[in-house]
């Protein structure tokens, strides 16, 4: 069995998602997510340039020597643009396998270790009563796990995944339009003296069997980390995520020092070495990779092992950027992990994405149930995604008042 072809296609229903597609001389094709967001064009060029021309006559069955191939035979190793184009072949050759096999992808893993997992929503309000009516729309919907973002009373703008209008709280999705990046401003003293007490009121509002998730996004401190994850601890939150920038592992020592806050790191890495410290210490209880930028299910799930050994529990990113293809790899990874913990999740299932991927997973009261069609369980309509074309986009970018540059 032999790759004879692959394609790239770049373009979707508002995301630019890069779908690859790769055949083989027996008629079975595989496909995959390298979509890097706001930077698609970029893993886009690396896999059509340099690595399809590469991997055409190999056997798609050896996906671990395809894997090693493409890493070690690299002289740069890693970074996002390279991990996702690896990661979007991996998946794919995994697809094919699972097709032959006839069976679902998890099988392939051991089969399922649970029926359904938890995932979580995002509620968000411009001020904490209109981030309460979002949460509790989320409540009815029937999640038992909801992430709280909340704008700041006098905070110049809005802070990280906070629309500034009123009752525009339901799948907020933050606007990365336009090839010059918006400005966020921040002040960490407005929000430290703010957050603790908005997490009480939704504790003290919704009980304790709601579980509570929190964004910093890089914001803190490694002090100003600690000394928040200590104020919110009464409120038993879920976790906090990227609390402070991770580059300065140590520092995660400082907020353990002082708090005993679940932590939830690592949706901006890409290899199992930038999180083997983190997960070997203990010091993270989630890991939050993406399948699609930490080299695909070989790679994660390699990381998943090796927090399993830490008690460390999985948190797979799932942000609008990943398309249905790596959100269904990760379901996958999710029925089978023995260390499972939650997954994100942003609705997906508008009629314009289910018509480019056509699937069977899906969400219901805040469990996801993984399809059990032969591979991924997802197909790729290339009639759909030829109405698509690349729009340009950028993150924003976050200064403190006096203009200087902060984290984003």
């Amino acid at each position: 069995m032999r790759i004879t072809d692959a394609q790239v296609f770049v373009g979707g229903p508002k995301k630019n998602y890069v779908t690859l597609k790769i055949m083989t001389d027996q008629g079975v094709y595989g496909l995959g997510d390298a979509t890097l967001n706001t930077r698609e064009t970029l893993p886009a060029m690396y896999l059509r340039d340099y690595l399809i021309p590469a991997i055409i006559g190999m056997d798609p069955r050896r996906s671990e020597d395809i894997w090693q191939f493409l890493y070690r035979g690299a002289y740069y190793r890693r970074g996002p643009i390279a991990m996702a184009a690896y990661g979007a072949i991996d998946t794919a050759l995994w697809d094919i396998k699972a097709k032959l096999a006839g069976m679902p992808l998890y099988q392939l893993f051991g089969g399922k270790s649970r029926e359904a997992a938890m995932v979580y929503a995002h509620a968000t309000g411009a001020d904490l009563e209109d981030l309460m009516d979002s949460i509790a729309y989320y409540v009815q919907e029937g999640y038992r796990a909801i992430r709280v973002q909340c704008g700041i009373p006098g905070m110049p703008t809005t802070s990280y995944g906070v629309s500034d209008k009123r009752g525009d709280t339901r799948n907020f999705i933050t606007d990365y339009t336009g090839v010059r990046p918006r400005t966020e401003i921040w002040d960490t003293d407005k929000y430290l003296r703010f957050m603790p007490d908005a997490l009480a009121a939704i504790r003290d509002r919704f009980g304790p069997e709601l579980h509570i998730l929190h964004d910093v996004h890089h914001r803190l401190l490694p002090r100003e980390a600690a000394e928040f994850a200590k104020a919110v601890e009464p409120m038993r939150p879920y976790w906090l995520e990227d609390p402070t920038p991770a580059e300065d592992q140590d520092a995660l020592r400082l907020i353990r020092q002082h708090s005993t806050a679940p932590i939830a790191i690592g949706e901006v890495f890409n290899s199992i070495w930038e999180c083997n410290k983190l997960i070997e210490n203990e010091l993270i209880d989630f890991i939050r990779v993406g399948v699609t930028y930490a080299g695909g299910i070989t790679h994660v799930k390699r990381i998943v092992d090796l927090a399993g050994l830490h008690h460390v529990r999985t948190g797979f990113h799932g942000a609008p950027s990943h398309s249905p293809l790596s959100m269904a790899a990760q379901a996958h990874l999710n029925a089978w992990a023995p260390n499972f913990g939650i997954q994100e999740y942003l609705v997906l299932g508008t009629p314009e994405c289910d018509a480019l991927f056509p699937s069977e997973h899906h969400v219901t009261d805040g469990m996801m149930y993984v399809s059990d069609e032969p591979g991924l369980g997802v197909d790729f309509d290339e009639s759909e995604a030829a109405r698509y074309e690349y729009e340009p986009g950028s993150h924003p970018v976050v200064r403190l008042e006096d203009g200087t540059m902060w984290n984003y």
